[in-house]
């Protein structure tokens, strides 16, 4: 898919990565950008990189009034970025069960309410793509990061059977696989850490080059890499973590 073709719809646009990609879409010459979160103050800064070309939308993933009314509120979108997540901390025997509930709710069910309500959107408008922002944890758990990476990696084989169900409509759909980036909700995560300007434009790099995992940083390649060469000594390695 040609960014310059784009007229995109991203989550969680307000802060960190999903402001990085609508940034990143602009500069990259898509022709106009939704912009989306729970509050719609929180965009001012977004709408005013070009008041032109960005829209923001007011929108929670979880909230079935606000999801069912976008095709109403953006009938041209071609380009869908699931951006929108949350991160909980804690030992998959002691997070709350309310806590492991509001990841699924926002990191799986999110994503996937996004992508049932706005395939036909994209569909009549001739094709296009859904990309779906995971987490190198997709791939394997980490202990201290239980409910999120067990949310990510559900929504890692949700967007494979979403790949694989819209195969014939002319609707490429990417995982992305990100490692640790420098954002507000993983400030308390110990890691080097990439940009979220640096991730988004790798993204679009990949979803231009038809790659359907895109892994946007050195973390996320290195583990990758590793990960395909013996998954069970990246599981103890980060076991230990």
């Amino acid at each position: 898919m040609q960014i310059k073709s784009a007229i995109a719809l991203v989550t969680g646009a307000n802060r960190g990565i999903g402001h990085a990609f609508v940034n990143a879409l602009l500069q990259a010459g898509a022709k106009k950008v939704y912009a989306t979160a729970r509050n719609i103050d929180s965009l001012k800064n977004i709408t005013a990189l070009d008041t032109s070309r960005v829209v923001p939308l007011q929108l929670d993933v979880t909230d079935p009034n606000l999801v069912n009314v976008l095709p109403a509120q953006s009938p041209d979108v071609n380009l869908l970025i699931n951006n929108a997540g949350i991160l909980a901390f804690g030992n998959i025997l002691d997070v709350s069960l309310e806590t492991i509930s509001s990841q699924f709710n926002t990191n799986f069910y999110g994503s996937l309410n996004m992508a049932r309500v706005l395939v036909p959107v994209i569909e009549q408008n001739n094709g296009g793509a859904i990309v779906n922002v995971l987490s190198v944890v997709s791939l394997t758990s980490m202990p201290g990061l239980s409910a999120y990476s067990a949310s990510k990696a559900a929504a890692w084989s949700m967007t494979q059977s979403l790949r694989a169900s819209l195969a014939e409509k002319g609707i490429a759909v990417h995982a992305v696989f990100p490692g640790p980036v420098d954002t507000d909700m993983a400030a308390a995560v110990d890691f080097d850490k990439t940009s979220p300007a640096d991730v988004a434009v790798a993204v679009l790099a990949g979803i231009k080059a038809a790659q359907e995992d895109i892994f946007p940083d050195p973390m996320s390649n290195q583990v990758y890499a590793a990960w395909k060469q013996d998954h069970k000594a990246i599981e103890q390695q980060f076991a230990a973590m």
